[in-house]
């Protein structure tokens, strides 16, 4: 007997432990990623700009040397075969040294002042800009839902291996880019490698922690991970391209992906795939919509403000470069913030009251971060950007969880699929189309109209107030002293499950 109950122990001591590792693995794997999704943010802007000014200027010395004077000698360095002609002869120099085009770019405006030369340039980087920050979202959007059943069939091993390899080579592609094209083509890729991490990662956390309590904690710390790159991603990307280059920050989180990757993919070999409820049943789903919904615009604020609001910056406040990232440096730290506390928190106060109160909160930020005249202006709308989405977050990920407990099969790859999809859709409708509002009606405007989206929906989170399941699942939930209330409806009528029978008490904690 003694044996048996020291066996059980041990096991039960394993299978914590490795809870605990696969939420670790969780933390790092979304902390790379969200890292490689904002490292970019203070650097695109900026990187394309010069882009395009340096192309400027090199047609602009050549029109230059073609309407001089007969006999006059100009000295003309091409960017394209890095040698030197001369307007008046018919004949090019020998080659000179190869010249890289990312220092030349730089070095084009080393001694200009920190103002753009051209502000309609600027304006009209907005749409470019906003397709090359939405093509991620977009890609990962496609990909979700034939990620998520695909999951559910063959386990988590394969697609979270293939994340991995797909996201180190977009990375490696990121730090050697040096045109428009090959950048959009590594933020894409990321697309595809981030929808295989994200959903199986997140569905193997909905696996292994089963209680609802235990499971809204563990999203919250895995959000944490989210939370801390999307903290450390633009100052850390706008410093290192300020002070070193733009190939460096792509280099270090290459070799993090690498130590990331190995301990992942041994893990995982251990799990095995269950099927599920199919994902257009979950996409029918009501509540599971809502819930969608909730993420999706709450972050759609934020994915608009990513290309927009460093061009506003450059073009009202003559911002620095590391200034373009330590900008959301607020929304970062408060989205930490705000994620932890309300993991557990939210599952006390009621998940749908604190989804409600945030995206309220993140509707009346946003409408006031184009009244900052400074950078310091912006420390307080962007702090309740980020901690208004910190609590949608970390209260619609766990209802995730459980609208599939309560009315589906308890497999969570396909019902993590939909809550990516809603994130993607917001990081992907709001750069591509927050590019082409803000060049056409401005940058304030774009966040009015945002800022009243988010506040119109809030009211819908009162349906998730106490969700109807089926009668068999909620007698097996009930055992396991889940808080969310919820009624069911029978040929008797109808009647409620939790600490009170009462109708008047039909909400949840």
């Amino acid at each position: 007997v003694l044996q048996i109950a020291l066996g059980a122990s041990w096991l039960l001591l394993q299978e914590r432990q490795s809870r605990k590792l696969i939420l670790f693995i969780v933390f790092v794997a979304l902390l790379l990623d969200n890292m490689l999704l904002t490292v970019v943010v203070p650097i695109i802007p900026s990187y394309l700009y010069n882009l395009d000014e340096s192309a400027d200027v090199v047609l602009r010395n050549d029109s230059l040397s073609r309407k001089g004077p007969e006999g006059s000698f100009h000295t003309i360095v091409s960017l394209y075969d890095n040698s030197i002609r001369l307007s008046s002869s018919n004949f090019t120099t020998s080659p000179v040294d190869p010249v890289p085009p990312t220092p030349v770019v730089t070095k084009l405006l080393q001694n200009s002042s920190d103002c753009p030369q051209s502000s309609s340039k600027l304006l009209n980087e907005n749409v470019k800009v906003g397709m090359l920050f939405a093509s991620k979202a977009t890609v990962q959007l496609v990909t979700n839902p034939f990620i998520g059943p695909l999951t559910n069939r063959i386990g988590y091993q394969l697609p979270i291996f293939a994340g991995f390899c797909i996201m180190f080579l977009s990375t490696i592609m990121f730090a050697f880019s040096s045109s428009y094209t090959l950048l959009f083509l590594a933020r894409s890729l990321q697309g595809v490698g981030s929808s295989c991490s994200s959903v199986a990662g997140m569905g193997m956390l909905a696996s292994v922690y089963t209680d609802d309590e235990e499971r809204g904690h563990a999203i919250g710390i895995a959000l944490g991970g989210l939370a801390l790159g999307v903290l450390v991603g633009p100052p850390f990307g706008s410093v290192m391209y300020d002070f070193v280059g733009k190939t460096a920050p792509f280099l270090i989180l290459a070799f993090l992906a690498v130590f990331d990757g190995v301990p992942k993919n041994v893990l995982l070999l251990f799990f095995q795939s269950q099927k599920g409820t199919p994902l257009l049943t979950l996409m029918k789903d009501p509540y599971i919509l809502i819930a969608a919904g909730a993420i999706c615009f709450g972050n759609m604020a934020i994915a608009m403000m990513e290309p927009t609001l460093p061009i506003w910056m450059m073009e009202t406040m003559c911002a620095r470069k590391w200034q373009l990232g330590v900008a959301f440096l607020p929304a970062s730290i408060s989205y930490l913030i705000g994620t932890n506390i309300f993991g557990t928190l939210a599952h006390k106060m009621g998940r749908w009251l604190c989804a409600l109160i945030g995206m309220v909160v993140v509707g009346f930020s946003v409408i006031c971060v184009p009244f900052a005249k400074d950078i310091y202006g912006l420390i307080l709308p962007n702090f309740g950007v980020g901690f208004a989405i910190g609590m949608v977050d970390s209260s619609m990920m766990p209802i995730m969880g459980y609208l599939v407990d309560l009315r589906h099969i308890s497999v969570y790859g396909s019902v993590y699929a939909i809550a990516d999809v809603a994130f993607c859709m917001g990081f992907a409708l709001g750069p591509s189309i927050g590019g082409s509002i803000a060049e056409n009606i401005g940058f304030p405007w774009l966040m009015t109209i945002i800022g009243i989206v988010d506040i119109l929906f809030a009211p819908l989170c009162i349906f998730l107030r106490n969700p109807p399941g089926q009668e068999e699942k909620i007698a097996i939930l009930m055992d396991t002293n889940c808080s969310m209330k919820t009624r069911s409806y029978s040929a008797q009528g109808t009647y409620y499950q939790g600490e009170s029978m009462d109708p008047e008490y039909d909400d949840y904690d």
